[in-house]
């Protein structure tokens, strides 16, 4: 099996992986939370920009916010545990090591802006902008979440022995 600096790609999952994940009960779980915070995200986004763009609507922006961010907590937490009942590891297993890198740099982000927000430490303005950042890179990551998923379901199609990205 080739490491993840390799160019060669190999299966995102061996059979036994496949049948955990699909008797996992928090694939389920991740399979309901990841739509949620796309939607969260989606009307959160508009009014942050709302905000920005006119300065009304702060509490609401910061309350949609806030939601988008335990949303995120509560997807990483599954999702760290949905990770371990696959791959056997919480977290940075090989299929998601990128993945995970990324997931912990969107976290820190959504995490600076509730310090920022409960410390004051941004004036508000800064804070949606902190939040517009944190947000972009969500987007990066929710990307490569649904490449793995699209390569995972290209996986299951091919025959026996063919990856998704070539012979096996």
């Amino acid at each position: 099996m080739a490491d993840r600096w390799s160019s060669k790609r190999t299966a995102l999952y061996t059979a036994e992986q496949r049948r955990r994940r699909d008797e996992s009960p928090w694939t389920l779980v991740q399979g309901i939370l990841a739509p949620i915070q796309f939607l969260v995200f989606l009307a959160s986004s508009v009014l942050v920009l709302r905000y920005l763009a006119t300065g009304d609507g702060y509490a609401e922006a910061t309350a949609s916010i806030i939601v988008k961010t335990l949303l995120l907590y509560a997807i990483m937490v599954t999702g760290s545990i949905w990770e371990h009942d696959v791959f056997g590891r919480y977290l940075f297993a090989p299929a998601f090591f990128w993945e995970d890198v990324v997931s912990m740099f969107v976290l820190a982000l959504h995490t600076a802006y509730l310090a920022a927000l409960f410390t004051g430490w941004l004036t508000p303005r800064e804070q949606m902008t902190l939040a517009l950042v944190a947000y972009a890179s969500y987007v990066i990551n929710a990307a490569q979440f649904v490449f793995k998923l699209r390569a995972a379901r290209m996986e299951a199609r091919a025959p026996e022995g063919v990856t998704a990205g070539g012979a096996g």
